[in-house]
This record gives C-alpha cells, sequence and structure tokens, in this order.
C-alpha cells in the first residue's frame, strides 16, 4: 500500500509509502491520503503522525506524468481534490504533526503546511516549485504559507521556486522545531503534550487561533469570546478548575 495508516497507542500514524517514487502524490494516492484522514476521524487517538518512507522524502509533491495532457476541467478538479484532501486535515477532532526528514517539494510542502505542526530533521528541504514548470502552487501553498511565514517572505519562497533548508524553516516559522534524532520519537513526545488535555477544548483553541489569520481583530475577539464561553460549558472545565484548586492532575473526559 502506497499510504500506510497504523495506530500506535493514542496516536494514529499515516505513512506514504512509495519511497522508490520519494513518496510522490498521485492522484490516486490523494484519495488515499483522503480516505485515511476520514478513518482517522472515527479512531478512538488524540493525535495523528504524517511520515514519509525511505530517508530521502517526505514527500517529493505530485506525479508530474499525470499533470500533462489533461484537459481543463480535469486540471482544476485535481486541484480541487488536493485543496479537499488536505483540508480534511482542518476539520479532524485532533491535531495533526507532519514528520519531514529529505525533501518536501510542492505537494509535499503543502501537506505539511496543512498539518497542526511540523518537525523536520536536519535535512529537510521544503520548496514550492511549480513556477519552474510554468505553474503555481494549487493544493493550499499560496494560501497556508503566507499565514506561517508572512505575506512578503511567501511570495519570495513560490515566485523564485527556492528550497528552504531545515535551519530557515524553523527561523521563518515554517516548522515548530528541528529534530537531532529520533523524528517519530520527537512527534510522540511533542503530541504527548497536548494529548493529555481535553479533546473538545484542543479544537476550540484551534479554531479561535486560526480564524485570526482570515479575519478583523474585533471580530476575532468575539469569536475568541464565543468559544471561550462554551469551554466553560465543558465538564471537563469543571474538572480542570476543582484540579488546580484541590492541587491535583486534571483527568479529563473530553465532554
Amino acid at each position: 500500500m502506497a499510504v500506510d495508516l497504523t495506530q500506535d497507542g493514542e496516536l494514529a500514524v499515516l505513512t506514504l509509502n512509495r519511497p522508490e517514487a520519494l513518496n510522490a502524490l498521485s492522484f490516486q494516492i490523494l484519495r488515499d491520503i483522503g480516505e485515511a484522514f476520514d478513518k482517522v476521524a472515527h479512531m478512538d487517538v488524540r493525535a495523528l503522525l504524517i511520515t514519509g518512507a525511505g530517508d530521502k522524502a517526505f514527500c517529493a509533491g505530485a506525479d508530474i506524468k499525470e499533470l500533462r495532457n489533461r484537459p481543463l476541467m480535469d486540471q482544476k478538479t485535481g486541484a480541487e481534490l488536493g485543496q479537499s484532501v488536505f483540508a480534511k486535515l482542518d476539520r479532524l477532532p485532533v491535531a495533526s504533526v507532519a514528520l519531514v526528514g529529505g525533501y518536501a517539494f510542492g505537494g509535499g510542502s503543502e501537506l505539511a503546511m496543512a498539518c497542526t505542526f511540523r518537525l523536520a530533521a536536519p535535512n529537510a528541504v521544503f520548496g514550492l516549485p511549480e513556477v519552474k514548470l510554468g505553474l503555481i502552487p494549487g493544493y493550499g501553498g499560496t494560501q497556508r504559507l503566507p499565514r506561517l511565514v508572512g505575506q512578503g517572505r511567501a511570495l519570495e519562497i513560490i515566485k523564485t521556486g527556492r528550497n528552504v533548508r531545515a535551519e530557515e524553516a524553523e527561523r521563518i516559522g515554517l516548522v515548530n522545531a528541528v529534530v537531532e534524532g529520533d523524528l517519530m520519537q520527537a512527534g510522540r513526545e511533542i503530541a504527548g503534550k497536548f494529548t493529555r488535555y481535553s479533546l473538545p477544548v484542543l479544537d476550540f483553541a484551534r479554531r479561535a487561533v486560526t480564524r485570526a489569520g482570515d479575519t478583523t481583530l474585533e471580530a476575532g475577539l468575539e469569536i475568541e469570546a464565543d468559544l471561550s464561553t462554551l469551554a466553560y460549558r465543558l465538564t471537563d472545565a469543571e474538572e480542570g478548575m476543582a484540579a488546580f484548586e484541590e492541587k491535583r492532575k486534571a483527568e479529563f473526559k473530553d465532554g
């Protein structure tokens, strides 16, 4: 299988398993990824880790052979497929962590950017090189990159098609951390920092922060107030505040 989905305790692990093609994304693989995300939504897990098989690449992007000589509407449908699959990560009830080793080009970078968090090995190389093919990113890159690194820097990266190595990616906010050593273990560790908290509350926090990038401050504050009020209605809020007063560890029930 080119897309493997397994469960490791409280974690779901999705592996792009096509190392001979640098884990490139065919349209069928995109569909398989979408189906895997749908399964994660119904699994008893608290986070999703996404990685690529082999040492050379997380994901080298789209399968270029599939992009040529297609009718106009098929080209648009292909872009919408990639966008819709990656957008499923925004709707998952759990956070996702991209574990990027080696190349993450085109759709590979776009998949990583769609995740909640990104960890990179020292050899990680990001890039949106579509301009070199006479194209622009089509799976969300033009929208997610500026939200992560700012519009000016995103324009420079996209318009030059240049590579962004791990150290720079961390400096500009494209990745959360560069990890020396076992990337999968680092993914488990960062997931462990938030999986012990209430899943609905984590979702409220993610929704509030995400909306900050596409609305006014006034509207964003209203969204925050609404979501904060909803959090107070959870039994997890009562448990959390009671545990604080009683100087014990909270036992959240996700409700």
